[in-house]
């Protein structure tokens, strides 16, 4: 028996509103020690998107490499398996792997070919162990796959090697960002067969967008080209006994309960409150999966979302809120450090403009231990004479403000085509980051 923990979409870094939540992750990732220790485990899979941004903070890659420190010390046979997301730099994930594979921990973030066009699978299969140092299982480490690692010279290599439409199972003719993503696999869980022994099982872990799931409201930035970088669940085979996958902020299984998304273990945005917050508890029996089980993660800061409604409905719900529902008191509320009041997002349906509104929203929540965030006003559609609504920049995010200026401009949205520019577009922006922030770390 094999006991794993797997997680994903950490966002290490990540600000809210403007504001830091170091305290929280922090929370999270003592709480996730804990419970490797509790469970026992024999290895923890962190499906991407460790960091929110490729360039993250010296904070945010101190509490990760404490944490692989602390689990090293604590379960000195632990096995930690790491990719990078879209969200994280590939080099950077990678650029300490040396170091970490001393702690037992394993960091891939690019896929690299082999000089006969083959793609390097062996880096890219870590060997999952039990305590007594017995390999059980294989981890198909398969970090994020941006498009400059997939086209081109490797598509090309891929259909020299297939007949013309020789697609997966269960896909459509695939664009040639699909086909490249969908060679990665199928080369990968190639090697992996050919390489486990019998009794060993086969566990993949990727971060992509597999069709069918669902994402959240306005969390997720799109890894491409909206639905069309979606991959099918028919490319892992019953031989995969679990698939681990990153991206969704949304626990949930896609199709089988052996194909899940762990979620994000915190809410990434006020949309994300309602459904709930986990990693998943793995057992493999041999080569087969035996359990799963979702572990509910703690929220170390409450989150609430008022609205939206009438602006007297709103007055009234916000003199009722307390502090925090985990407190007995709003006295024992305002005992907690600032870092750890809950958030608040309100939501206020209006019939015309209200200059003072957030005057009289923050005079309803004085001497209560809660930090507004986001005041969101609502008019009616259609008001010629309302003003031009404040435009939050960090919550809209790149797409729909270019979504907005388009069609202010052509007097009609987009097309798909056009979205499609862009979204590559943002991403040879971002490869060129981290390309070049690499590059600057590797000056002497």
């Amino acid at each position: 028996m094999l006991t794993l923990i797997h997680t994903a979409d950490w966002h290490l870094g990540q600000t809210f509103h403007g504001q830091e939540r170091h305290a929280e992750h922090r929370a999270f990732l003592a709480w996730l020690l804990d419970t490797l220790v509790a469970r026992r485990a024999d290895a923890l899979l962190v499906a991407g998107d460790i960091f929110d941004v490729v360039n993250p903070s010296l904070r945010a890659q101190e509490l990760l490499y404490d944490f692989i420190v602390s689990a090293h010390e604590r379960l000195p046979r632990l096995d930690i398996v790491l990719i990078a997301g879209n969200h994280d730099s590939g080099n950077r994930i990678e650029l300490p792997a040396p170091l970490m594979r001393r702690l037992r921990t394993h960091a891939l973030g690019r896929v690299s070919w082999l000089d006969d066009g083959r793609l390097d699978a062996e880096r890219l299969l870590v060997p999952l162990t039990d305590a007594a140092g017995e390999t059980r299982a294989w981890c198909l480490a398969l970090p994020f796959l941006r498009p400059a690692e997939v086209t081109g010279a490797a598509l090309a290599a891929h259909d020299a090697e297939n007949e013309p439409g020789d697609t997966p199972p269960g896909d459509q003719a695939p664009n040639d960002y699909v086909a490249g993503i969908t060679r990665v696999h199928r080369q990968l869980i190639a090697a992996a067969e050919a390489c486990r022994e019998p009794g060993q099982a086969l566990v993949a872990m990727s971060h992509a967008h597999l069709h069918g799931a669902a994402v959240s409201e306005a969390s997720e930035r799109p890894i491409m080209i909206g639905g069309e970088e979606s991959i099918s669940a028919a490319l892992f085979p019953p031989t995969i006994a679990y698939v681990a996958l990153g991206h969704l902020h949304r626990a949930q299984q896609v199709g089988e309960a052996r194909i899940r998304y762990s979620g994000s273990p915190l809410p990434l945005d006020f949309s994300e409150v309602a459904y709930p917050h986990q990693v998943v508890a793995v057992t493999l029996d041999g080569e087969a999966l035996a359990t799963t089980e979702a572990i509910p993660v703690p929220r170390p800061v409450a989150m609430h979302r008022i609205g939206p409604a009438p602006l007297e409905a709103v007055l009234a719900e916000l003199e009722a809120l307390e502090d925090d529902p985990a407190q007995p008191s709003q006295a024992r509320g305002r005992e907690l450090p600032r870092e750890r009041w809950p958030w608040l997002e309100v939501r206020v349906e209006l019939d015309a403009p209200i200059p003072d509104l957030r005057a009289r929203v923050e005079a309803a929540l004085k001497d209560k231990a809660l930090r507004l965030l986001r005041l969101e006003r609502r008019l009616p559609k259609g008001e010629d004479d309302a003003p031009p609504a404040r435009v939050d920049l960090e919550t809209l995010g790149p797409r729909k403000l270019f979504e907005r200026a388009w069609e202010e401009r052509w007097k009609e949205p987009p097309g798909d085509d056009v979205l499609a520019d862009f979204d590559r577009l943002r991403q040879e922006v971002l490869d060129a980051d981290d390309t070049e922030t690499s590059a600057r770390e590797a000056r002497p």
